[in-house]
């Protein structure tokens, strides 16, 4: 990475920031109420690095050998690091104990298996309900009505803390086909958050629909393309999978 591409991080970093902060001015909602994950995947560490050093200190990271690949690189940061990808069985491991976050979680076997093996002494790892707000059969998630049920058994594992739900709804072109399934995902939230669980996180929105999900209530907005740019096809990672 040049100096070039350093500099093109850091201005398309605080672009991101300023359409989150116009966002929650249009919301409503306080300046501080949205978080933002860096979605990092498929970026070289000095991309991480270059993020780093214009304020971001959460990235996401879908592939699991990458993303232990660049903490490696990265140890010298103070990165939290969110999982983001769909999570496989015998991958649950490194996941429990390379992150601090994991968004995506629909499964309560991999749900018992992120607990067991999260290292004793480590807090709880943080994790987000996801939830198939589209219907789309090639989307991970469990369907609205089975949240419940999952939040059921994930509540009562010591090494998870449940944070609150998450969902990749289909593209749509139209503002309000955009905004439907992020405010079905408030909307389930409302109905399922008690004071005991809050369900405070509502992690949607990525570059094309940030806007949307800060209008809907988005407190973790996910964001790569807006960030680095269009991601380097790494045909190595594509075969080897998550």
């Amino acid at each position: 990475m040049n100096a070039n591409q350093n500099i093109a991080i850091d201005v398309q970093l605080a672009a991101v920031q300023a359409r989150i902060l116009a966002a929650t001015r249009q919301a409503g909602r306080a300046p501080d109420s949205v978080g933002l994950v860096a979605v990092s995947k498929h970026q070289g560490a000095p991309a991480l690095r270059a993020a780093y050093a214009a304020g971001q200190r959460a990235f996401g990271e879908s592939y699991v050998q990458e993303a232990l690949d660049k903490q490696a690189q990265l140890t010298d940061l103070a990165i939290e690091w969110h999982f983001i990808g769909r999570i496989q069985a015998n991958k649950t491991r490194p996941i429990a104990t390379g992150f601090d976050w994991v968004h995506g979680l629909a499964d309560p076997g991999h749900a018992r298996r992120l607990s067991e093996q999260r290292p004793a002494g480590r807090p709880p790892l943080k994790v987000c309900l996801q939830v198939n707000t589209s219907g789309e059969g090639s989307k991970g998630g469990v369907a609205p009505g089975a949240v419940a049920d999952l939040l059921a058994v994930c509540t009562g594992l010591p090494g998870l803390q449940v944070m609150g739900l998450m969902t990749l709804p289909a593209p749509a072109a139209d503002p309000h086909g955009r905004r439907e399934p992020l405010r079905a995902l408030r909307l389930l939230r409302d109905r399922l958050a008690t004071p005991e669980q809050p369900l405070g996180c509502l992690s949607m929105g990525m570059s094309d629909d940030l806007e949307a999900a800060v209008l809907e209530g988005a407190t973790l907005v996910r964001i790569g393309t807006a960030i680095f740019g269009a991601r380097p096809y790494n045909k190595a990672l594509a075969l080897a999978g998550p």
